[in-house]
């Protein structure tokens, strides 16, 4: 498993669908999840720090959580099938370790409010970076390639956080 952290959120221009995008701690891998307009308002609501006079969705869990002896040692992304990323919540309950399905999105929405470590399998990794190379990395080519990657390596979190 590689930790990774929160860059910021970005949207996509062409679907107006919101990216969450991942950064493991050396900077050496960047993970793009596409999510829905929902989960990224929460994501941003705590990245931005915003209080919310009454608890939301994803406080809501984390107090039921609390409330139950249970707490949220991390997050995994686990695998992908089809396109779709899995992700698991993984718990501790009177000392054993429990796992839960979750959507990477709300998972790492939980994860951010309890402050724990966000995880992705390396299988993962590797098959994100090939499913890129086979669907847009061809197109940029040679001094392309540069140009884009020296843009892409000046942006800070200001620049691409999502707006709400």
């Amino acid at each position: 498993m590689v930790e990774m952290i929160v860059f910021g959120l970005a949207l996509d221009e062409d679907s107006q669908m919101p990216i969450l995008i991942l950064k493991d701690k050396a900077e050496d891998v960047i993970f793009p999840i596409w999510i829905g307009a929902l989960e990224a308002m929460s994501i941003s609501m705590t990245l931005n720090k915003v209080a919310v006079p009454r608890p939301m969705t994803h406080d809501l869990m984390l107090n039921v959580l609390k409330k139950l002896a249970a707490r949220l040692e991390a997050v995994e992304i686990v695998s992908i099938h089809e396109g779709t990323y899995y992700a698991e919540l993984v718990l501790t309950i009177g000392g054993e370790e429990r796992r839960v399905d979750c959507r990477p999105s709300d998972s790492i929405a939980l994860a951010l409010r309890a402050e724990a470590p966000i995880r992705v399998a390396e299988e993962v990794i590797a098959l994100n970076k090939n499913l890129q190379k086979g669907g847009f990395q061809e197109e940029l080519k040679g001094e392309d390639s540069e140009k884009w990657t020296e843009i892409l390596s000046r942006y800070s979190l200001d620049d691409i956080k999502y707006k709400m």
